[in-house]
């Protein structure tokens, strides 16, 4: 029942940042990017703020303070605006499609990093799900540079996650969320200064656009913490993928983007490879299991 709870809180979570997605996407026609990011990572960081605090914990921990936390808020401003861009101008479903590399590009950063063992089958599952961002992306004819902002998304979503693991074990979820939404706002104020656009006053249809976008990513980003704390990893990490499926639903309802061959193909090959590695993982981990107790 656990692990049927956290798969549910994942698929629900997933379904969140995807409507997440397409709110940012629907605002980037009338709203700059930079004013998009403030709208969001302001009262985004508020609403965390005021659950930390209600939880018992203080935002004044020196723990918060250390290079980790603060490497791992950087890394969540750099996706900010290299994704929130890229939204604005490529299909919902492409976006999606590339951020499904996360967990392969966070596998190959815990190896060369954490210098946690990764055997060759991994390696060429991670090289395999590379292949299909290439095909994804499309280099050629209908390359498209901003697609290449999506790719660079996925790099600083993997050093967050890497980094994440680093950080102390005193700090808690609701921090880091309050951390990871405050670092939203600088994040939009450098997106103002690099591509100067007056602030607009929004109209009734962008305010709720804005409020579905942070109810969205709160509800997605709590969710998602309840699904990892819930079930067993290797049973709730493959739901994370349903994010595509939603994405792919949302992009043809909303904006009447039809995904195209290679978005399909290209994602289907991300989303395989990332489930053998998966299962490659899980299966490396239960045969340590076995050893240890056979060992005993």
């Amino acid at each position: 029942m656990e692990n049927l709870r956290g798969s549910l809180l994942m698929v629900a979570s997933m379904l969140a940042f995807a409507l997440e997605d397409m709110f940012i996407k629907s605002l980037s026609e009338t709203l700059s990017t930079g004013q998009i990011l403030l709208s969001i990572g302001g009262p985004g960081a508020l609403i965390f703020a005021i659950a930390t605090m209600a939880s018992g914990r203080s935002l004044r921990d020196r723990a918060l303070y250390t290079v980790p936390v603060l490497l791992r808020s950087f890394s969540e401003l750099a996706t900010a605006i290299l994704y929130i861009t890229a939204l604005a101008f490529i299909p919902l479903a492409q976006a999606s499609a590339i951020q499904q590399a996360t967990p392969l590009a966070v596998t190959m950063g815990a190896a060369l990093y954490l210098k946690e063992q990764v055997g060759w089958r991994r390696w060429s599952a991670i090289a395999v799900g590379f292949v299909g961002v290439l095909i994804v992306v499309r280099p050629g004819a209908d390359f498209s540079v901003l697609a290449l902002l999506a790719v660079f998304s996925v790099f600083w979503l993997a050093v967050r996650d890497v980094i994440t693991r680093r950080v102390p074990a005193s700090v808690s979820s609701l921090q880091l969320a309050t951390f990871g939404f405050a670092a939203i706002v600088p994040a939009g104020l450098i997106m103002l200064a690099v591509m100067p656009a007056p602030l607009k006053a929004p109209d009734l249809g962008e305010w709720l656009g804005i409020t579905g976008a942070v109810m969205s990513g709160v509800f997605g980003y709590y969710m998602l913490i309840g699904a990892v704390r819930t079930g067993e990893m290797s049973v709730v990490t493959p739901f994370r993928y349903t994010r595509l499926i939603f994405a792919l639903i949302l992009g043809w309802i909303a904006f009447g983007e039809a995904p195209d061959g290679a978005t399909l193909i290209g994602g289907a090959v991300i989303v395989g490879s990332g489930l053998y590695m998966l299962w490659r993982q899980a299966l490396v981990s239960r045969r340590a299991r076995r050893n240890s107790v056979v060992r005993r």
